[in-house]
């Protein structure tokens, strides 16, 4: 049986395996920490979000960054400290820019089919994940906003998208929890949210009974290529600051994949390739319902407020998430809180709710200059990606699982 090894148990390498696994094939996964999901799939914004696959590569988005350099609490920031990866990249992001409509409608269409997917691994499967299928509800508080969303409603239309114009008191019906003065919105009926850690943690175990089986705790440090396969090398990923000598064990397989993340790209760096991954990095509060005037007063809809770039999504009965803002500052994972207090701050405002139980996260988005992911095989003949989904790893994973599954079957057929 050929068997593939998968570097990264997030959402991408969790939904490869299940779709490696369907097909056939025997399939490890390594991840250096100790549980699925413990990255940028453990607390993320929440939304199956179609309606959010506009890319970012438009000049406005740059101008924002170096204006907002010096708010500590702007929706994007910018470390202006140099780094040739941080700005190598912008440059390649800028180059983009030409390609904004076409790479929008892409995955537009990649959303939908992933979509369509997500939910069905999910009922056939019976996981709980918290799902829920209320639709996404964006709002705007000035007409000039509105206007520019406009077109770019337009152009997610024209990719498949069913989304409509909503005036204030339509936004109102739509999630009566809202205690804001809105200009207008837009609602995507079809599109849904619910908790990645939980699906993604529910769907490891479910590929355990497919026979994938899990090395956690363990960090890749080489892969060799040989005649018939490749060797792919590791070590306990543990605190080796006393100088004590790890043992390097050897994993034999047919072909490896890679899904790791923000650090795919030291990964395909060993591997002879360039996947030009950026990690940007976006916070997170989970807000515990502990009282009854608060499950109450919390949204059920999810909801995208346009001028804070800020998201929720209901989690269940008792919780609440709400997650934006970008920050560019490399491989740092420190939760600020001037980053999360405007998203506290932002709750107050929307809500009649209690922030007084608030859990705090950050993590960071492997993020291409183009905003597409990575779906490819690597310039040798047994190395594949499947990475660099951005801010819509959640929303696009599933696609992007099948896409690779069927990449590596039509090169390494069972």
């Amino acid at each position: 049986m050929c068997h593939i090894v998968v570097i990264g148990s997030g959402i991408t390498g969790v939904t490869s395996a299940y779709e490696l696994s369907q097909l056939g094939y025997h399939v490890t996964v390594i991840d250096k920490h100790l549980f699925p999901a413990m990255e940028t799939s453990f607390a993320n914004g929440g939304q199956l979000s179609a309606c959010n696959a506009e890319v970012w590569n438009q000049k406005s988005t740059v101008l924002k960054g170096i204006k907002w350099m010096a708010k500590k609490d702007a929706p994007l920031l910018l470390n202006p400290a140099f780094d040739l990866h941080k700005y190598a990249w912008l440059v390649e992001f800028l180059g983009n820019i030409k390609h904004y409509q076409a790479n929008t409608k892409d995955t537009v269409k990649m959303a939908l089919l992933a979509r369509q997917r997500l939910f069905s691994i999910a009922e056939q499967e019976g996981i709980d994940f918290d799902l829920e299928k209320r639709g996404i509800l964006h709002f705007y508080h000035s007409e000039y906003d509105y206007q520019v969303a406009t077109g770019v409603n337009d152009l997610l239309c024209s990719g498949g998208l069913i989304r409509h114009a909503v005036t204030p008191e339509e936004i109102k019906k739509i999630e009566p929890s809202l205690t804001g003065d809105y200009y207008g919105g837009f609602y995507c009926p079809d599109d849904a949210t619910g908790d990645i850690h939980k699906f993604t943690t529910g769907l490891a175990k479910v590929t355990e009974k497919y026979g994938v089986k899990y090395l956690f705790g363990m960090e890749v440090v080489n892969v060799e290529h040989t005649s018939n396969g490749v060797s792919i090398q590791y070590h306990p990923s543990i605190d080796n600051t006393h100088g004590e000598s790890i043992a390097i064990e050897t994993l034999q397989a047919d072909a490896v994949l890679v899904c790791g993340g923000v650090g795919s790209y030291q990964l395909a760096n060993q591997l002879g390739d360039r996947v030009n991954v950026y990690p940007v990095k976006g916070y997170s509060i989970t807000v515990q319902l502990n009282d009854e005037k608060s499950v109450q007063g919390a949204p059920w809809v999810s909801l995208l407020d346009e001028s804070a770039k800020i998201v929720t999504s209901r989690l269940g009965a008792d919780r609440l998430r709400i997650a934006g803002t970008a920050e560019f500052n490399g491989y740092n994972r420190d939760i600020r809180s001037d980053r999360i207090e405007p998203l506290i701050g932002w709750v107050n405002k929307n809500f009649d709710i209690s922030t007084e139980h608030c859990v705090p996260w950050a993590g960071l988005r492997p993020m291409m200059p183009n905003m597409m992911p990575v779906v490819k095989r690597g310039k040798r003949e047994r190395v594949f990606y499947n990475t660099g989904h951005g801010h819509l790893g959640w929303t696009l994973s599933a696609a992007t699982a099948v896409m690779i599954s069927q990449e590596i079957a039509s090169s390494h057929p069972i």
